[in-house]
């Protein structure tokens, strides 16, 4: 049995993976939210699970590296000295860093990746995002994944994230992905994925009815990282997409 630290514990997602940890075959062995002491019973998880924010999880990669603990983080909107922080942190442990653990969100990334690739400049990429009226970052961190899906294509490279179209915007780039969010009500979780054509339209969609899907691939992470060498790894490295 695996035993797992949750860090934002009384969060959605912390909540949630609390709940099916049995039937993930995981233990839980301690709970973290806000006010906590990151390092009391740290040493008590195999590996921990961060969904907490984006502020707290330098720290926490710093003391999980220092104890030499696998890091889960799915927490998202960290700044780029945040992300330094992090990747600093990962010389020396494994962790997978994902902004999305849906198996079926992953496989909208190698699909978005490989339409990208085959249809080019001629198609304009345009991302809509659709999340709970609690969600405190924008674009969400999937939506994000979804740019840089489409930015490994050659044709997209330098491609420019456009979020804040608004009056005289003047004439669509292409070399530009739109990207849009919404928020409202409890909406758990929805992305699609527009090439738009001069004659037509290919739309790729996910669409999360509950937050059980996220844990469960968490849980799938978790049990996979703790074997590996220290680095930063992908849900794409979990699924054996790569």
């Amino acid at each position: 049995m695996l035993k797992v630290g949750i860090v934002g514990s009384k969060g959605r997602m912390g909540q949630t993976l609390i709940s099916i940890a049995q039937s993930e075959s995981a233990e839980i062995a301690f709970e973290k939210d806000q006010g906590d002491d990151l390092f009391e019973n740290i040493e008590s998880a195999d590996i921990i699970i961060d969904f907490s924010f984006h502020s707290v999880t330098p720290a926490l990669a710093a003391i999980c590296a220092d104890k030499k603990i696998p890091l889960i983080i799915g927490t998202t909107g960290h700044s780029e000295t945040e992300k330094a922080q992090i990747v600093a942190a990962s010389k020396t442990i494994p962790m997978v860093w994902a902004g999305n653990y849906s198996v079926g969100v992953n496989l909208l990334f190698y699909l978005t990746e490989t339409a990208a690739k085959i249809l080019g400049t001629d198609y304009d990429p345009e991302i809509l995002e659709l999340h709970h009226r609690h969600k405190k970052d924008a674009p969400s961190g999937t939506a994000l994944n979804l740019a840089e899906s489409i930015q490994k294509a050659a044709q997209f490279s330098e491609a420019k994230l456009e979020t804040s179209r608004s009056g005289e915007s003047g004439e669509r780039s292409r070399k530009e992905i739109g990207l849009h969010a919404i928020r409202g009500g409890e909406i758990v979780g929805e992305h699609t994925v527009f090439f738009v054509g001069e004659n037509d339209r290919i739309e790729l969609t996910h669409r999360a009815s509950d937050r059980g899907i996220f844990a469960s691939g968490a849980y799938r992470a978790a049990h996979w990282v703790k074997d590996q060498e220290p680095g930063i790894y992908s849900m794409r490295n979990v699924l054996g997409f790569n």
